[in-house]
């Protein structure tokens, strides 16, 4: 899953007159969510499709698994020059080249045959992603009044909850009826979709000043952003380690063609727990990103201990989906506290962090899968989450400060 800009908003150019909204542009923020949910389902769509990958391509699983990290390797590595090299470009046209660059890569991830051409297809999806990333909250704050910015980006980074929820799901069960390189066929027809929608409801701005932008080193030494930073990290890498090899977890059981369900369980419940999360984000966030902590140690530790049991396999996915559900909000929002005025900076961070996280879970879940078998992976996440926890409850005064 990749973080998300919150960009201060800045006066609308002379030469883009009417393009803030009185009331919630709907056409427009449903695009920018169906450009998150093309994201998040490229990204994490091979998870599902392990197996069929595998064999159409004769690599071990583990290999396969390396389609995920490589494209968060792209996101990590570009993030930050990207966000600064295409500051002065024109948001709307620098959105439809990453929206346009999701198809040519998706296209040839469908066509290819060979495992390393696969693998540069799928580096330059990351590379988009971290464009597109760093551009849906800027630009959903920017087509509204400010009243009503809050709800704008809620209604533009909705694609991601659906990506969970529906859209991998639903990617897993089609790909099992017409394979899975049809499906990142129709991926690519949707993305051919959602430009001209975007041409047609999207309004363009003017990019911004160089001279507006902190630099990074200076905004990793604010109080607390080293914390948020480190969370994100832990957490999120414990999440890919399993996320990502969740087929071979599931074949010790015979639910191997129960996969796009048990995807769809964990996505239902990360889309209540964005839901919970965005109730209570104001009043308690320190006390629901420990609480998340909480929740996937505990899934882990069932998922380890009756890794054979269907039904316990269903209830632990859930909490876990429940657990990961709202922590890119809580993240993305306590960085965006931290980091005040330069939260474009910190966000930019985030998605590096994030992408590390998921290149480094995706690395070591491969290793761990190839060296210790596949019931090792629940385990494995502890150290990491505890950490996580650790290092969010010691973060009192700044990042997750006791007042939240």
């Amino acid at each position: 899953m990749k973080a998300v800009e919150f960009q201060t908003v800045e006066p609308i150019a002379p030469d883009a007159p009417n393009t803030v909204a009185t009331g919630l542009p709907l056409a427009g923020l449903l695009a920018l969510a169906m450009a998150g949910f093309i994201t998040i389902l490229t990204e994490a769509l091979p998870a599902g499709l392990l197996t069929q990958i595998s064999k159409d391509l004769a690599v071990s699983e583990s290999l396969v698994g390396q389609l995920v990290t490589i494209y968060a390797i792209g996101s990590l590595l570009a993030a930050i020059p990207l966000v600064a090299a295409t500051r002065g470009w024109r948001r709307r046209p620098l959105l439809q080249t990453a929206i346009g660059g999701f198809f040519i890569v998706n296209t040839i991830t469908a066509l290819s045959d060979n495992y390393a051409l696969t693998m540069v297809a799928r580096f330059f999806a990351g590379v988009f992603a971290g464009l597109l990333w760093a551009l849906l909250a800027g630009f959903a704050s920017r087509m509204v009044a400010d009243s009503l910015r809050g709800r704008a980006i809620a209604i533009a980074m909705i694609g991601t909850p659906l990506a969970l929820s529906l859209g991998i799901p639903l990617g897993t069960l089609l790909a099992s009826w017409i394979g899975w390189r049809f499906t990142f066929g129709v991926m690519s027809l949707l993305t051919l979709i959602l430009l001209v929608w975007v041409q047609s409801a999207v309004p363009d701005f003017a990019g911004k000043a160089a001279s507006n932008e902190l630099r990074v080193d200076k905004v990793f030494g604010m109080p607390g952003v080293k914390a948020i930073l480190g969370v994100t990290f832990a957490f999120v890498l414990a999440h890919t380690i399993l996320y990502t090899y969740i087929a071979p977890f599931l074949a010790p059981t015979g639910m191997s063609d129960r996969i796009d369900l048990v995807l769809f369980v964990f996505g239902v419940m990360a889309f209540v727990g964005t839901w919970v999360i965005g109730v209570g984000i104001d009043r308690w966030s320190r006390r629901l990103v420990l609480l998340s902590v909480v929740l996937f140690i505990l899934a882990s530790v069932v998922l380890g201990a009756w890794n054979l049991n269907p039904a316990v396999i269903f209830i632990s996915v859930g909490v876990w989906g429940l657990a990961f559900g709202g922590v890119p909000t809580l993240f993305q929002a306590a960085s965006a506290n931290a980091t005040g005025e330069a939260a474009d900076v910190g966000q930019a961070l985030m998605v590096t962090v994030w992408n590390l996280a998921i290149a480094g879970g995706g690395a070591l879940g491969g290793f761990l899968l190839d060296t210790y078998g596949a019931s090792s992976l629940p385990w494995a996440l502890l150290p990491f989450l505890l950490l996580a926890g650790f290092m969010a409850w010691r973060a009192s005064t700044h990042g997750f400060p006791a007042s939240a």
